[in-house]
């Protein structure tokens, strides 16, 4: 497979410390990736730096140019009390087509409500955001995804503190997007989820533990080494070496 986006000794920096260093590799087209690792891994600054969200970093990102990227942030940076409709969210996922003052064409509101429609929420378009519930507003929030139309999909913790039903719906939509040859690149922290979904796994303790298939990056000693680089790290540092 091709891969649409590739890491070249990647230095990511967050608040003026490297989160993420000396990353290489590359993510195959129509792959399902996690990134997991430690609390303070760096996992969430990668996925903004493989975003265009942070751009502070060293090294290499290569995409391909005519690479369409979709970006879920964690859903705590999403203010809920925010007076907007839900149709109005899954819109925002159109904005590169139609700008941020043009006008939604009937073709453009039926892509919102079969969008709904494919993660549960048909009939919720007029709904106030604030009425949801999480696990609702995490099927919106996917919703706004398949809008997208993106062939590199970023998902930062999408499963956390939702129920168990939207969890295996969401699920299968990634199981859509891998069938569609999209690839998608999530960070999450159940292995077990990880283990019986996902194809490829980065392991990341700040510097990258293991990457490659997932049987065989979540083995004990893998896992043993990230939490004893994780015991190993000083905040108070500028610049972390590459460990030995």
């Amino acid at each position: 497979m091709n891969a649409p986006i590739s890491l070249h000794d990647l230095t990511v920096s967050y608040r003026g410390h490297p989160a993420v260093h000396h990353l290489s590799g590359r993510f195959a087209a129509g792959s399902l990736t996690a990134v997991v690792g430690p609390n303070g891994a760096g996992k969430s600054s990668l996925l903004a730096a493989l975003g265009g969200a942070l751009p502070s970093h060293q090294g290499r990102i290569v995409r391909d140019p005519a690479l369409r990227i979709a970006y879920l942030p964690q859903a705590a940076q999403l203010d809920r009390a925010f007076p907007v409709r839900v149709h109005e969210v899954v819109a925002i996922g159109l904005w590169s087509r139609i700008g941020s003052f043009g006008a939604l064409a009937a073709s453009d509101r039926r892509q919102v409500d079969h969008a709904l429609e494919a993660v549960g929420l048909s009939g919720f378009a007029q709904r106030w955001l604030g009425e949801l519930s999480a696990g609702q507003v995490q099927r919106a929030l996917f919703a706004r995804l398949l809008v997208q139309d993106a062939g590199l999909i970023l998902l930062d913790e999408p499963f956390n503190a939702i129920d168990a039903r939207t969890t295996a719906d969401l699920l299968g939509l990634l199981r859509r997007w891998k069938q569609e040859a999209r690839t998608v690149i999530a960070v999450l922290h159940d292995l077990d989820q990880v283990r019986e979904h996902f194809d490829e796994t980065l392991l990341l303790a700040r510097e990258p533990v293991a990457w490659g298939p997932t049987a065989q990056v979540l083995n004990a000693d893998h896992l043993f080494r990230a939490r004893q680089m994780a015991e190993a790290w000083d905040e108070r540092a500028s610049v972390y070496l590459r460990a030995a």
